[in-house]
């Protein structure tokens, strides 16, 4: 088992569950995080009896974004901080956020506290999101520090809230609770701290009993609607349907439906 130093990984049935674990510090991002978890989601999608993944964090804290005392203020030799910065970001945290979006599994973040500047991003890049009641958004980038959002929050704001709601959070750094994340739209449901865990798990296994090509056809189908007129997202509905309704899980779906059971998918 490889040796994790920033997050831990179990499977639970054919959940994968990925803990950023660096609670003392509450959960910072970091190039060695970004790259354990980089490795974690190559090591998902290569185990076909993974059905979907469980993101969550140790402790109170989901994410704290990143850690300014580690990052100093200089730079490494012959590299000003914002060039190393950018580095960083284009060898890892992006090709992290993306890899995320593009996981043959389902994606579900577990906000077990808060999630703040970059990781806002992290948590948002999943398909589903449920939260701990203590848990919240805060978005200090700006405000705080005259950066702009990274890791994707500044896209998954705009898409999932709006631009009222985006440029609020992004301008004016106040702290979005679950609860009112939830009635954004930006979470799927809030549950009481202690029910975190177990209603997590229970959602995490609906999802890993979808068909297999489920998460990708879903995120395929919202980001061609995001950019569409109506007339094109229709086109690409029918053009979906001709080759989904000749697979086999269509075909199952219809016996479960005439046996009044529910279905049983293939794995990936």
């Amino acid at each position: 088992m490889p040796d994790y130093k920033c997050v831990t990984f179990e499977v639970d049935g054919g959940v994968a569950i990925v803990t950023l674990n660096q609670p003392e510090k509450r959960n910072p991002l970091s190039p060695q995080q970004a790259q354990e978890l980089l490795a974690v989601l190559a090591r998902v999608r290569a185990d076909r009896s993974l059905r979907a993944l469980m993101l969550t964090g140790a402790g109170k804290s989901f994410c704290a974004g990143a850690n300014l005392d580690d990052m100093g203020v200089h730079g490494s030799p012959g590299k000003s901080l914002g060039n190393a910065t950018f580095d960083t970001m284009v060898a890892l945290s992006n090709p992290l956020i993306l890899a995320l979006q593009d996981m043959p599994v389902p994606v579900l973040t577990s906000m077990n506290g808060g999630a703040v500047g970059g990781g806002v991003g992290l948590a948002l890049a999943a398909d589903v999101v449920i939260a701990a009641r203590s848990a919240y958004f805060y978005l200090p980038s700006m405000p705080r520090l005259g950066l702009v959002p990274d890791l994707g929050a500044s896209w998954f704001l705009r898409q999932q809230a709006g631009r009222a709601r985006a440029m609020g959070m992004t301008l004016l750094g106040d702290r979005l609770s679950a609860e009112q994340a939830a009635q954004w739209g930006l979470v799927w449901m809030c549950v009481d701290d202690a029910d975190l865990r177990a209603e997590s798990l229970a959602l995490a296994r609906r999802l890993a009993a979808l068909p297999a090509h489920a998460a990708l056809e879903a995120r395929r189908a919202d980001r061609a609607a995001a950019g569409a007129p109506l007339a094109a997202q229709l086109a690409y509905e029918a053009a979906r349907q001709r080759e989904l309704i000749d697979r086999e899980c269509f075909a199952e779906g219809v016996r479960a439906f005439a046996g009044r059971r529910d279905p049983v998918f293939r794995g990936r």
